[in-house]
């Protein structure tokens, strides 16, 4: 009798032909949690041996990783939750990344298929669930249903630059595979060029040749749109206007730009739109109505129509890529401009900038230190093609008005949804997309600790992301804006750890700064360090991080503030708030 053993052999099941599907579309990892409704998912990913399965502490985080893996690699990425709760955790995420228009791909695994409707233990209806955060949405019964199901899936999400949901029950993904071949070609990447017709462009460009003082406002769908953007300026004498996803790819060496302008933006770029008789929004669905001219002409190009006028009263819109149709509106704009709207709007521009950044300074010995003077520290000492992410609240203020942008540098966070604790997820998903590339996560106290435990993955999977903690013990954004409405902060105060040393505890480097003078060597020391390392930087929490605009009932509520805080022994509050705002 032999001893040898005989090879153990499997049937092909669905959660092979899934995977087989998803290494066609070149996928080469899936960010999620482990649990028994993916055992078949899971098994067959390890079998195969050509993807990875990236372990993170919370499926939210899961998500949020997918999302900026798909940013920063430009192709679909993949997370994966377990049957009930844990793929519930995946929908801030996913809102996340269907909101910043990004390919992801979510697999949510269900309860057994002949439980459903019975209230089984986890049951939840994923289907409807994922509606509002997805272009795509179905659930897989039959083992017939691969891979058909799953290539649409991954068509619309590329197509539609926006998340796909493939609901799998557990045991659907263990049986034995359909006879059905699985397509070389799992999705096809098409660039369509998109312009206005003839018509449309001549309309357009009467608008534009009439106008006397023209302003650009452009957005993320400026994207690949640099250079044609730049002649369109000088053509029209038009400063450029950012709103905040446009940031990283105009921001820098530009002649034309006069700053950010909304909630976090600078009074130059505020001014340039209020004073313009004509304003042209290109790629942008920038959302704030009160940021908006009046009595300007309002024109717009999207590639997406379904963006026309939805923001404010439009005079005439176009659908179209920005970059195509600046190419073929250029040789219909005949007129000469004055440059004396763009001259005024860059002086005011170079004003503002120059004011900010006298306000980035530290002095030795003098605490707490300034969040601006942290943020340009970090933004002078990165690399060149470094990557950014931001929470969403002051480390966004200042990172919008401290980073310096290059041709290389990339700048991720949630800045549609808005949703706390995106910057380090991010980061992950940046660094697993990118490993040589250097990734710094600058977090709010409150961000960080919502999803702390993920600073283990930086851990477990050896990435050396950088994390910044810009600990101010508060909500400090929300705290602003309940001071702005006139009531006095209630419920924003964190009771925080020494950061540097749960991070010691957790096996990474921990650094901690509190005065001003150790700052520079500190990041220079955490940025040369080769692994993950959290710096703990303890920031002021008076800080004020001011709109362009003050509104009359913004200083009205600051005023009433003022005297609730007086009359609630709250003046030293008042004191600090001067201190260090007012007496720099």
């Amino acid at each position: 009798m032999s001893n040898q053993r005989r090879p153990i052999t499997y049937e092909k099941t669905v959660a092979d032909v899934l995977v087989e599907s998803l290494l066609n579309a070149g996928i080469k990892r899936i960010y999620g949690i482990v649990g028994d409704s993916l055992n078949a998912v899971l098994d067959s990913i390890r079998r195969s041996g050509k993807i990875e399965w990236i372990h993170v502490r919370h499926e939210e985080v899961a998500a949020f990783a997918a999302g900026a893996d798909a940013e920063v690699s430009g192709s679909i990425a993949v997370c994966a939750g377990s049957s009930g709760p844990g793929n519930m955790h995946l929908i801030n995420g996913l809102y996340d990344c269907h909101r910043n228009r990004v390919p992801v791909l979510a697999i949510a695994a269900h309860i057994p298929s002949d439980e459903i409707g019975s209230e089984y233990f986890q049951a939840t209806h994923p289907e409807y669930l994922f509606q509002e955060c997805s272009d795509y949405c179905e659930v897989i019964t039959t083992a017939k249903q691969m891979p058909r199901s799953l290539t649409m899936a991954i068509q619309t999400a590329v197509a539609r630059s926006g998340v796909s949901v493939v609901v799998l029950p557990g045991d659907v993904a263990g049986l034995e595979a359909a006879d059905l071949p699985v397509p070389e070609h799992v999705y096809h990447a098409t660039n369509p060029v998109v312009h206005p017709s003839e018509p449309e462009l001549v309309k357009l460009a009467e608008y534009l040749n009439q106008g006397n003082k023209i302003t650009l406002l452009c957005g993320a769908g400026c994207a690949g749109a640099r250079e044609p953007l730049m002649q369109l300026c000088d053509r029209l004498k038009s400063p450029m206007v950012i709103a905040l996803r446009g940031k990283e790819y105009l921001e820098y060496d530009n002649p034309y730009s006069v700053g950010l302008t909304g909630l976090i933006g600078y009074s130059s770029g505020y001014h340039a739109m209020m004073d313009c008789d004509v304003l042209l929004m290109l790629g942008t669905d920038f959302p704030y109505r009160q940021f908006y001219p009046e009595d300007a002409k309002v024109l717009q190009v999207d590639i997406q129509s379904s963006h026309l006028g939805r923001r404010t009263k439009l005079d005439y819109g176009v659908c179209g890529d920005v970059k195509a149709t600046i190419e073929t509106l250029l040789p219909y704009l005949t007129e000469e401009h004055s440059d004396k709207h763009l001259r005024k709007s860059v002086d005011h521009y170079v004003k503002v900038r120059k004011e900010l950044d006298e306000l980035a300074v530290g002095k030795p010995g003098k605490k707490p230190i300034h969040p601006q003077y942290l943020t340009k520290i970090i933004s002078d000492a990165a690399a060149e093609n470094a990557i950014f992410t931001c929470d969403v609240g002051t480390p966004t203020v200042w990172g919008a008005r401290y980073i310096e942008m290059s041709r290389n540098r990339r700048l991720l966070g949630s800045f549609s949804h808005g949703t706390m604790a995106n910057a380090l997820p991010q980061a992950i998903g940046a660094q697993v997309a990118d490993p040589g590339r250097q990734v710094i996560s600058l977090s709010g106290d409150g961000g960080i600790t919502m999803l702390m435990g993920d600073l283990l993955t930086l851990k477990q999977h050896h990435l050396p992301i950088k994390v910044v903690v810009f600990n101010n013990g508060a909500l400090g954004f929300v705290e602003l804006e309940m001071k702005a409405a006139g009531f006095l902060e209630s419920g924003t105060e964190l009771v925080n750890p020494n950061f540097a040393m749960v991070a010691q505890a957790m096996g990474m480097e921990g650094i901690r700064v509190e005065d001003p003078g150790e700052l520079e060597g500190a990041v220079q020391r955490a940025l040369q360090h080769d692994g993950p390392v959290l710096i703990d930087v303890v920031v002021n929490r008076q800080e004020l991080s001011l709109p362009p605009k003050i509104e009359f009932k913004q200083a009205e509520g600051f005023t009433l503030w003022m005297l609730k805080a007086v009359l609630n022994g709250r003046g030293d509050e008042i004191i600090e708030l001067a201190k260090t705002n007012l007496l720099r």
